[in-house]
């Protein structure tokens, strides 16, 4: 295995914070990366609208005047 002869040079400390910032860097791509695909669709929002409409309308009906 081919080792950086930049990277073998450096201290424990300084290789520790090289990869703390290498994987920060990545978990925060795919955070983001996430959250723009699934960003767009909004599916769960609307299903939460439609169920509270309903259940406005429901809440609403017993208190209206009978028409028989």
């Amino acid at each position: 295995m081919a080792r950086i002869s930049g990277f073998a040079s450096l201290g424990p400390k300084t290789k520790n914070f090289v990869v703390a910032g290498g994987l920060t860097s990545f978990v925060f791509g795919v955070y983001f990366y996430t959250m723009r695909a699934v960003g767009g669709t909004d599916e769960l929002q609307v299903a939460i609208d439609k169920f509270e409409d309903q259940k406005n309308k429901k809440e609403v009906e017993p208190n209206l005047p009978s028409k028989a």
